[in-house]
């Protein structure tokens, strides 16, 4: 029944994000019609969590970028001038954050917690 998953990221400029996603992060992709780029991922986990007051406020959505060596990754961001934070310890893993070419930010963590089997 269900095939995947599909995450829509907005941004203030697509063009230089999509860039940064196809050039630096080297995800797959294929041009869907009119320079709409659509990137392939690594399998994926979705998690449920009791709703909280806003920002976490039913309806609001996260979505994470997941590595399995973060200081590696936080090098390479580096390297590619890409504004990135140190990594946090916390419950589930280690935790970073980077600012993307349009100047949205993108969470990207090296988990700590057991992995279900993709499907």
């Amino acid at each position: 029944m269900i095939i995947g998953g599909h995450t829509v990221i907005y941004s203030k400029d697509a063009d230089a994000d999509r860039a940064f996603l196809r050039d630096v992060l080297g995800l797959t992709w294929i041009d869907s019609g009119d320079g709409h780029l659509i990137f392939g991922l690594p399998p994926a986990e979705i998690a449920m969590h009791p709703d909280g007051p806003p920002p976490r406020a039913n309806g609001h959505h996260e979505f994470y970028l997941m590595c399995d060596d973060i200081d590696a990754f936080i090098a390479e961001m580096d390297r590619h001038g890409i504004a990135i934070e140190p990594a946090l310890h916390v419950g589930f893993g280690l935790l970073t954050q980077l600012t993307l070419p349009g100047g949205g930010l993108l969470g990207v963590y090296e988990p700590r917690h057991e992995r279900p089997e993709a499907m």
